[in-house]
């Protein structure tokens, strides 16, 4: 069978959620036998692959950029139609096979339409119903999303297939989960020190729908409370990481005009080995997003042994596996509270990281890639 795959996003230097998912998915089915299949990898110019492809598998360069999907891709569909194409991210050709596959990630933008601009909903909207319109099956990689089709799409349960995203194991890095186990505690054997390191990580795109806004009101609200019971003696810092998007100059506003924002850090857009670094330090992993269609940096954390605080909403429930404490993302001094238990509460935090090792253990890219071959094949 020819199967031909738009991985315009998966080359991407500087991946997000959705590259990082086309780019794992490429690289596991790339080390899976599928030898009796030609898989046809259609991708932008100027980029680059870190790994090897088997012989059966074809890179095709489309220009232009511009317009790729639509114009560029929908041309090499009338020269060259594979058997199945499948699509990992929103925008199906409107010239493609009759077996077509796309991945619906999430429907935030009906959901909470204001953290969006006018261009990027009208985007959003046209590109979702006509995938659904064009695509023969859709994947979505939660039961969350599935039901959201259906309710704001009157899609067929029967079309839609559920595939978890995956995640990389650290164990084989020599990551200790011991060390995290044991790491505030031998803080607190060292109190007499004047500060006690606690660093609270959010990594993820900086937008309004990603709640930073209200995180760090809560912050503030958990380090006031923190200084009232330990004179002298506040968490280190909040570190938020992730490129700008909608919304962000009202998190700018509201970082500056903090009373701690020299303890509020803003880094960009980091390497991998820096975002290792970053969840191998961090004592607290936190996503108070409105609405994830998965939420991949929640089942990163575990990974790494950081206990993890979360909305209740949409999705994340869902992926969290019980492993983490949940919150609701408008409830300021919710979300302040379980700062201070995963900080307060040594028992509970060693049983949260336990949990999430656990739960992380649920999901792998090579299951997702299986999966994912499945319903093209099928």
């Amino acid at each position: 069978m020819n199967i031909g795959i738009d991985a315009s996003r998966a080359f991407e230097k500087e991946k997000t959620g959705i590259e990082e998912y086309s780019y794992q998915l490429i690289k596991n089915l790339a080390m899976m036998d599928l030898k009796s299949h030609q898989i046809f990898l259609y991708a932008r110019k100027n980029l680059v692959i870190d790994f090897d492809l088997p012989s059966n598998f074809k890179l095709k360069i489309i220009s232009p950029n511009k317009f790729w999907t639509q114009i560029g891709l929908a041309s090499e569909m009338m020269k060259n139609k594979p058997d199945v194409l499948f699509v990992p991210a929103y925008a199906v050709p409107q010239v493609h096979p009759s077996k077509t596959v796309v991945t619906i990630h999430g429907l935030e933008y009906k959901y909470f339409p204001e953290c969006y601009s006018l261009k990027e909903r009208m985007i959003l909207e046209i590109n979702t119903k006509l995938s659904i319109k064009l695509a023969s099956k859709i994947i979505v990689p939660s039961e969350n999303t599935k039901k959201d089709l259906i309710k704001f799409y009157g899609v067929e349960e029967g079309k839609i297939n559920v595939v978890y995203h995956g995640v990389n194991s650290n164990w084989s890095k020599g990551f200790s989960p011991k060390v995290k186990q044991n790491n505030l505690v031998q803080i607190r054997a060292e109190a007499l020190t004047p500060k006690i390191e606690f660093n609270v990580l959010f990594l993820g795109r900086l937008e309004k729908r990603k709640n930073i806004v209200n995180l760090v009101k809560a912050f503030e609200l958990f380090k006031n409370q923190l200084r009232r019971r330990h004179s002298g003696m506040s968490p280190s810092q909040l570190i938020l990481v992730g490129k700008a998007g909608f919304g962000f100059e009202e998190i700018k506003t509201t970082i500056q005009e903090s009373q701690f924002k020299k303890d509020i850090i803003l880094k960009d857009y980091i390497s991998e080995s820096e975002k290792e670094e970053l969840y191998q330090n961090a004592d607290l992993f936190i996503l108070p997003s409105f609405y994830e269609g998965f939420g991949l940096p929640v089942l990163e954390a575990m990974s790494y042994g950081v206990p993890v605080v979360c909305s209740n909403t949409s999705s994340l429930p869902e992926v969290a596996g019980g492993a983490a404490l949940l919150i609701d993302p408008n409830n300021i001094q919710e979300i302040s509270e379980a700062m201070s238990k995963v900080f307060n509460d040594d028992d509970l935090r060693n049983k949260m990281i336990e949990r999430g090792f656990e739960n992380v253990g649920r999901f792998s890219w090579e299951k997702c890639a299986r999966e994912t071959m499945g319903v093209l094949l099928n």
